[in-house]
């Protein structure tokens, strides 16, 4: 990366590069993270908004387990699909995965099942339970699709076709907008089942734009790649996934667990129901990086000559999401998202500015991890991202626990609190790993 001619050559340019490669993806995680928002202030303008904002949360978070499974497969594709077999190979895999977590949703929908889990387990009033179970119904498309369409996006950022991403997502939005504008508009369905066709129409149609915009892409891959030492096959892509599927499901698990924790806490509706707008919130800033695990794995190089860049770009991406995100908790840009943008009541209000305070370092946190997860996915040493998960669930959970049960505080302050600490410590698990994997690769610095 080094080069004579000057600092324009290896810093500047590199830095440029990764901005444009960056910014579709980053739009498109943008684009997403303005639809929670939107739809918990549609919800919360719509009747009996406290026992839908919280049936919609519940059913969300559900629904997001449920997916855990699948959600790294864009990081794989982007990775592994080298050529036509590879491809072949990994599209399989992918479509046994999203038959099983359809599956599963199915399982959760059987009236039993579904009442001893949400009822008996999570503590769930009824009047939010029946609305939670009709939304999970509405939702029953949504991981099986999304596995498909994370499939497809991972080709396309591999082909550097990231505004075909961009232009999948803008599907998504619009048709989630039409199906939340029209559904309001007719006023004869909660809130919750609102949220959950908007949802669901969204990403379907993301699906299909995603499949047809890839066709370029995938006419173009070699039968083999003259680089790949041996053909992909499911043992090796097993090997390579299982961790990151892990990794998933315990960072997403977790939700329905702090679900659990905080529906019986001191305030705990109240809780459940701002709990999703303040991480709606919080999730604009914190996806300015979400998306930049791709961008690492994709524009590394073959001798890491992309890390030192990579690395300065993330760097910049931490200072410019927190500083954002405190403007706005610390001043009455606050209530104003709230009270007036969000739709929220002026108790719940209050709740909801208290708990983003306490999510301040979350977006550099999150950016800070995607840019170790990035690296640590091209030193293929994916169960560390795995370790350091486990270890970050394991702290939000006690400390969630420690916050709710021995000092009796408010459950949306402590689920806070606790993902904070849980995120942290994932982070500094990954510093040694991450250390010596650039060592080998770029000598000592």
């Amino acid at each position: 990366m080094r080069d004579a001619e000057g600092p324009d050559e290896t810093i500047e340019q590199p830095l440029i590069r990764i901005f444009r490669f960056w910014l579709p993806l980053a739009a498109t995680w943008l684009m997403m993270s303005a639809e929670g928002p939107l739809l918990a202030a549609l919800i919360a303008r719509l009747p009996d908004a406290k026992f839908n904002l919280a049936a919609y949360g519940v059913a969300f978070s559900f629904a997001l387990v449920i997916e855990a499974p699948i959600i790294m497969i864009m990081s794989a594709s982007t990775a592994l699909v080298a050529d036509s077999r590879s491809y072949r190979t990994l599209r399989n895999f992918t479509f046994a995965l999203n038959l099983g977590v359809t599956a599963l949703l199915l399982l959760l929908l059987i009236e039993p099942v579904f009442r001893l889990v949400m009822i008996g387990w999570v503590g769930l009033p009824v009047e939010v339970a029946s609305l939670t179970r009709i939304a999970l119904v509405i939702l029953l498309p949504w991981p099986g699709v999304i596995g498909y369409r994370r499939f497809y996006q991972g080709i396309l950022i591999r082909a550097n076709q990231t505004r075909r991403v961009a232009y999948g997502t803008m599907v998504r939005l619009a048709s989630m907008g039409v199906v939340a504008g029209g559904l309001f508009a007719w006023g004869r369905l909660p809130g919750a089942w609102v949220g959950a066709a908007a949802l669901s129409s969204g990403v379907v149609a993301e699906a299909v734009a995603s499949r047809i915009m890839v066709h370029g892409a995938l006419s173009r891959l070699p039968a083999k790649n003259a680089s790949e030492p041996a053909d992909l096959d499911y043992p090796q892509i097993w090997s390579f996934y299982y961790p990151l599927a892990l990794t998933s499901l315990l960072s997403v698990g977790v939700h329905p667990f702090i679900t659990f924790l905080v529906a019986p806490s001191r305030l705990g509706l109240e809780s459940l129901a701002v709990l999703p707008v303040v991480n709606s919130l919080v999730f604009v800033f914190r996806s300015l990086g979400l998306a930049y695990q791709e961008v690492g794995i994709a524009l590394i190089g073959s001798r890491w000559e992309g890390y030192r860049p990579l690395r300065a770009f993330a760097g910049l991406l931490i200072v410019l999401a927190t500083s954002a995100l405190a403007l706005i908790a610390c001043t009455p840009l606050e209530r104003l998202w709230f009270a007036g943008v969000s739709g929220l009541s002026p108790e719940l209000a209050v709740l909801a500015g208290s708990t983003l305070l306490w999510l301040i370092p979350m977006p550099a946190l999150s950016i800070l991890l995607c840019f170790q997860r990035a690296m640590l996915v091209n030193l293929r040493k994916t169960r560390w991202i795995t370790l350091a998960t486990f270890a970050e669930v394991f702290v939000l959970a006690a400390t969630l626990l420690a916050g709710i049960h021995w000092f009796d505080m408010v459950g949306a302050l402590a689920a806070a609190g606790a993902m904070v600490a849980g995120r942290l410590l994932a982070n500094w698990l990954l510093i040694r790993p991450l250390a010596r994997g650039v060592r080998r690769r770029l000598g000592p610095a």
